[in-house]
């Protein structure tokens, strides 16, 4: 399993890369650097790299064939490995498949979106088909025991967090699915013109318009709830490890939406503007991580035992394991008591 797991950190490392160069490639409008041609770059595998927007476009071209061949790796080790114990019930040759599947998919969304010329919805599906991959790849990674998941096995999760989890991912899937909407479509990117309200600009139709305010209500939204879980999973004393997921995930919000007010107010140029959909994308993983762990976690009240430090304070030996101050407790002493006398 520990192979497995090393295979799919790498994966998961090109596939995070791989996403935000796909970014890259958007807000820089460099899509159609190497024209309509698919999969060469005007007809060379290696074209002369003579202008930036062909430079961006190849280097993501070279990143999904990477991203692709550590996939096919991962896939064939778990395949070999299938008849080990855990391989095959932890799923991980299920995920490992399902990746293969979706990274064939997003390159052929990706030479579709070449051939119709850089379309703003044919470019989103091959987004949304790239966000699910990497996090099927994160999935993969958890099933191998990173990123938390053999804690998480082993540690109860209320049913509150669980759901709370999941409306948080999906939302943020939502969100980042937006955003890239926002890049591709026509006007969109500059339809407000200040933050946090809109403003007006009259050079954008008044769709591009809906299309920015939509992406900002609902970045708002995630915020918001992720906060409030926050504050929940402190209040009932839920498992360090989903508290930690849903901190970074709370932390990466709040970056993000200080990274808008400075892409819009300060007017970034395309390549600090690319950190901003680098950290929706860290948003969208963090947060599918977070409801990954927790479906993982046993149903249960999620709240935490008291730590008994002294084995004196237990009554009845191994019989009542009982901690001393608790109601059980002294009920437990006056029984003890009454069968001394």
């Amino acid at each position: 399993m520990r192979m497995l797991r090393r295979y799919a950190l790498i994966s998961f490392v090109v596939a995070c890369a791989h996403l935000v160069f796909g970014a890259v490639v958007r807000i820089s409008g460099s899509g159609m650097g190497c024209g309509d041609h698919w999969p060469r770059c005007y007809g060379s595998f290696f074209p002369p790299l003579d202008r930036p927007d062909l430079i961006i476009e190849v280097t993501h071209r070279y990143l999904a064939s990477l991203l692709l061949l550590t996939l096919v790796v991962s896939f064939a080790a778990a395949w070999r490995r299938r008849g080990e114990p855990g391989v095959r019930e932890s799923g991980v040759l299920r995920s490992s498949a399902l990746a293969l599947v979706l990274g064939l998919a997003a390159a052929l969304l990706g030479a579709l979106t070449v051939k119709l010329g850089n379309a703003p919805f044919a470019t989103l599906a091959h987004w949304t088909v790239a966000m699910s991959l990497v996090a099927t790849v994160a999935a993969t990674w958890i099933r191998t025991g990173g990123l938390g998941g053999d804690e998480a096995r082993a540690i109860e999760v209320s049913g509150t967090a669980r759901r709370a989890s999941m409306a948080a991912a999906a939302v943020a899937l939502v969100t980042v699915v937006m955003g890239g909407l926002t890049a591709k479509y026509p006007g969109a990117a500059v339809a407000c013109q200040a933050f946090p309200s809109c403003g007006t600009n009259p050079d954008v139709a008044r769709a591009a318009v809906f299309v920015q305010v939509t992406h900002r209500i609902l970045a708002v939204l995630l915020v918001l709830h992720l906060f409030g879980f926050v504050m929940g999973l402190r209040r009932r004393r839920e498992e360090p490890l989903i508290r930690r997921a849903a901190g970074i995930a709370l932390s990466l919000g709040v970056l993000q939406l200080v990274l808008a007010g400075a892409m819009i107010g300060l007017h970034l140029p395309p390549v600090l503007r690319s950190l901003h959909e680098a950290t929706g994308v860290s948003i969208w993983i963090s947060t599918f991580v977070l409801a990954y762990l927790a479906h993982l976690g046993r149903g249960g009240h999620g709240v935490r035992e008291p730590r008994v430090e002294n084995p004196d304070d237990l009554v009845g030996g191994d019989a009542l394991r009982i901690p001393a101050g608790s109601m059980q407790h002294s009920v437990a002493v006056i029984i003890a008591r009454g069968a001394d006398l």
